[in-house]
């Protein structure tokens, strides 16, 4: 599974920019790879695991703006088409990567 996190929080003030950072540090620190500016995403083994990732970063979250998550399987991030741009060839962000024992 994939769990993605889309958010759109502001940045008007030192203090919501601080909060946006420190929202970013924390995705990256749990294992989020950066799909595009504010969306992430972060390999899951199962739903179960995907709901307690979700727990873990919910509070997080900046106060304003919106935090949004989806988890879709590894099939349907697959058949993800690229309107615009190239599919990135990082190993990190593949299925090859992905490992199930």
């Amino acid at each position: 599974m994939r769990l993605i996190v889309m958010f759109d929080v502001p940045m008007d003030t030192s203090e919501e920019r601080r909060a946006y950072r420190h929202f970013h540090k924390a995705l990256v620190r749990e294992g989020f790879l950066m799909m595009q500016y504010s969306t992430y995403v972060r390999v899951c083994v199962n739903k179960k695991a995907a709901e307690f990732m979700e727990k873990r970063i919910a509070p997080l979250a900046p106060k304003g703006g919106k935090v949004q998550t989806m988890t879709v399987t590894e099939k349907q991030y697959q058949a993800m088409h690229y309107i615009q741009g190239t599919p990135s060839n990082d190993i990190l962000n593949s299925a090859e990567r992905t490992i199930v024992i």
